[in-house]
C-alpha cells in the first residue's frame, strides 16, 4: 500500500480509521475561502448512490487543486463522503436540533442504508469504491430522541447519528461495514490503495 497519502477530510474518525490500517497520512483541509458545504448540495431527483459518488469525486477534484496551490509534495489524496438513505430520500447532516429529531423519528423502528464512497487519486490515476451497509434502528420513544439530540452528538452527522457513539444503544442490527458506517470503509480503502499502486 502507499507509503504516504493525504486525507482530505475534517472527520477525526476517518483519520483514526486510516491510522488503524497503518497508513501514514497528513490532513489536507479546505481553506476558509472554500465552500465545502456547497459540494454537498443534493441535485433534484438525485439517487443516494449517484449523490454520494458525485460528491466524493468533487471533493477529490477540489483537494487536488488545493494540493497543487499549496505546492505540497505530491502523494495520493483520499476523499470520502457518507450519506444515509431511507428509500430514495437522502438524510444529510441536520440543520438544527429540530431537524435532527425529525430525522431520528423517521429512522426509528426501520432499516436504512448507509453509503460511503471513497475516491483515491493523484491527478493522473483515480480509484473509486463505495460501501453500502444496512442499519436497523429499534423503535424510539420521543424522550429517547430528545435526550440524544440534547447530547449534541447528532449535529454534523449524516442521518443525525454516530454509530460509534451514544446511538449504538438504538441500533438493533447492522449488515455490512461498521467502519463504512463510521465514515471510511477499511476493506475498500485498503483495496483502493493496493489498486492505485498496481496502476503505477
Amino acid at each position: 500500500m502507499a507509503a504516504f497519502i493525504y486525507l482530505a477530510s475534517q472527520s477525526p474518525r476517518r483519520s483514526q480509521l486510516l491510522a488503524q490500517l497503518g497508513v501514514e497520512h497528513r490532513l489536507l483541509l479546505p481553506d476558509a475561502a472554500e465552500d465545502s458545504e456547497a459540494l454537498e448540495a443534493v441535485l433534484p431527483g438525485e439517487a443516494p448512490l449517484a449523490y454520494v459518488q458525485r460528491v466524493t469525486a468533487l471533493k477529490l477534484d477540489a483537494a487536488l487543486v488545493r494540493l497543487q496551490r499549496r505546492q505540497l509534495p505530491l502523494a495520493p489524496v483520499l476523499c470520502s463522503d457518507t450519506t444515509v438513505a431511507l428509500g430514495r430520500a437522502i438524510l444529510g447532516k441536520p440543520q438544527n436540533a429540530a431537524d435532527a429529531a425529525l430525522m431520528l423519528g423517521r429512522l426509528a423502528g426501520r432499516s436504512h442504508r448507509v453509503l460511503t464512497a471513497i475516491a483515491l487519486g493523484d491527478g493522473v490515476r483515480v480509484v473509486n469504491a463505495c460501501s453500502v451497509s444496512r442499519v436497523t434502528f429499534a423503535p424510539l420513544a420521543a424522550d429517547d430522541i430528545a435526550a440524544y439530540v440534547a447530547s449534541g452528538e447528532p449535529m454534523g452527522k449524516a442521518g443525525a447519528y454516530a454509530v460509534q457513539g451514544l446511538a449504538a444503544a438504538f441500533i438493533a442490527r447492522i449488515e455490512g461495514s461498521y467502519s463504512g458506517i463510521m465514515g471510511l470503509p477499511l476493506f475498500e480503502t485498503a483495496q483502493a490503495l493496493r489498486a492505485l499502486e498496481a496502476l503505477e
